[in-house]
């Protein structure tokens, strides 16, 4: 920065520096504070993505070993999905009211403690009720992640890149999960609980050390709307406990109630909102920018790729009688796009704009998924090659471009509910995927199927690929028309 007393030597004596350009020192600042943060909020993303599909692989050993029945095993995922998504909007409006930082470094220290809990369980209960406060903790850690991000980057190519950056390391997560749960299981279940426990830790103490603390006078001067957060997180649970049970051959009963019960508190939910004089979440928002059309489409997209994964999964294991580390080695692949992302995806996004890169990325998803539908009774690792690739390609060229169309044209005291809502989407697209894709498969009788009803269950990622390609199309268009900044 030029020194004080250049601004009184006389003109003839001009100073020796040029002067700094404020807009390029800002982005300078941005970058050197914004990195570190990009780093701890990746690390938790990663976290929250390898916690989930460890868990996939490792279920029938936990089930086994504790004695938690056949039938409800999935409770190990479903407490943990039913949480992170019940909770997400919850979380995403506690960060920009109560300070990002705060919510999550707290968020995550409970996420450590009750993953160290589950390790230990030795009841069913025990590890079903530490899984659901570690889906609700991770509700609260992921939209405060997001916004933090968001935050600390200005709009414009450093922010395009590092949610790049981070779309990839999360989606990188969930494939490479796989792989990681493979391997812990063979060593021993509960290190599917410990190994998040040391990274956990690890990234708590980074994130106090280079996450910029939470300024008061920064924050909104708002009350937080309890009724609100009562009804929605509550529907939210509903709705995605309606979709599990369902998807898990329980009774077609409780799963209507359960939409009964949550399309009731949705209705509440919008009467508290238009009384109450600071919502939490205000509606608005909702028709505002390209937010909404950009969780819908982030819905169908996560809830193709889980109903894939699980098919795929299932197929490669039942069918086939390929080892959990055999399988998880074949997923690895679609970790390219932890390679694709940060070298190619800004430069996209930055020449064409994060819609049209979004729709790319939505068109080679397609692809893969259609692709798929070829399979037959000895499909090895070649055959589902192009899929897996494409699908690698899909998450680097939609994860950080959707969530960036997603807080396109809103203020920065929202964007932690904005993230909510985009998180709470892909939430229930992967609890939707997963159920709809199980009752395509032999009415939720994996053991009985043969490869002609896997093919037939793979339209479910197919047909919800090409929706979210039409609806990105869509985004685009709207994009186009409203000439919002994407």
């Amino acid at each position: 920065m030029t020194d004080v007393r250049d601004s009184v030597r006389p003109a003839a004596n001009p100073p020796v520096n040029p002067p700094v350009n404020p807009s390029a020192n800002s982005s300078v600042n941005a970058a050197r504070t914004g990195w570190g943060v990009l780093a701890v909020v990746c690390g938790a993303l990663f976290l929250e993505g390898i916690d989930i599909a460890m868990l996939n692989v490792a279920v029938p050993a936990i089930a086994a070993d504790i004695g938690l029945a056949t039938a409800d095993a999935h409770w190990v995922i479903s407490a943990y999905v039913l949480a992170y998504g019940g909770f997400m909007i919850f979380g995403g409006r506690t960060a920009d009211l109560l300070g990002r930082r705060r919510t999550f470094l707290v968020a995550l220290a409970v996420f450590v403690a009750f993953s160290g809990l589950g390790g230990l369980a030795d009841e069913a209960w025990v590890l079903i009720v530490a899984r659901f406060v570690t889906g609700a903790t991770a509700g609260f850690m992921t939209p405060a992640g997001f916004s933090l991000l968001t935050t600390s980057f200005p709009e414009g190519p450093l922010r395009d890149r590092a949610l790049a950056i981070y779309g990839a390391i999360g989606a990188g997560g969930f494939t490479l999960g796989v792989v990681a749960g493979g391997f812990l299981t063979e060593v021993g279940w509960r290190w599917v609980f410990f190994a998040p426990v040391i990274v956990g830790a690890a990234l708590w103490i980074a994130g106090r050390a280079v996450i910029r603390p939470d300024v008061p006078s920064e924050l909104p001067r708002r009350g937080f709307d309890l009724g609100g957060a009562i009804t929605l997180t509550s529907a939210m649970v509903a709705l995605i406990y309606g979709v599990v049970a369902i998807g898990e051959g329980e009774t077609a009963t409780a799963g209507v109630m359960s939409f009964v019960a949550a399309a009731v508190l949705i209705g509440l939910f919008v009467m508290i909102e238009r009384r109450v004089a600071d919502p939490l979440l205000r509606l608005a928002v909702l028709r505002e920018g390209l937010l909404l059309r950009s969780s819908a489409a982030g819905l169908l997209f996560i809830g193709a790729f889980f109903a894939f994964q699980f098919l795929v999964t299932l197929y490669l294991q039942e069918f086939r009688g390929w080892s959990p580390i055999a399988t998880g080695l074949a997923f690895a692949v679609m970790g390219l796009d932890m390679i694709l992302a940060p070298l190619v995806t800004h430069r996209l996004v930055k020449r064409f704009g994060n819609a049209p890169v979004m729709v790319a990325g939505l068109l080679a998803g397609a692809v893969a998924f259609a692709l798929a539908l070829r399979i037959d009774g000895s499909w090895g690792y070649l055959d589902l090659l192009p899929s897996l690739v494409l699908i690698g390609v899909m998450f680097a060229l939609v994860y950080g471009p959707l969530t960036a169309a997603a807080t396109a044209g809103l203020d920065e005291a929202e964007h932690g509910v904005a993230g909510g809502v985009v998180y709470t989407a892909f939430q229930f697209g992967a609890a939707l995927g997963v159920s709809i894709a199980t009752i395509a498969l032999v009415e939720g009788h994996a053991a009985d199927a043969d490869w002609s009803d896997y093919r037939r269950a793979l339209l479910v990622p197919a047909i919800g690929a090409a929706l979210a390609l039409a609806l990105g199309i869509s985004t685009w268009a709207r994009a186009r028309r409203t000439r919002t900044p994407v």
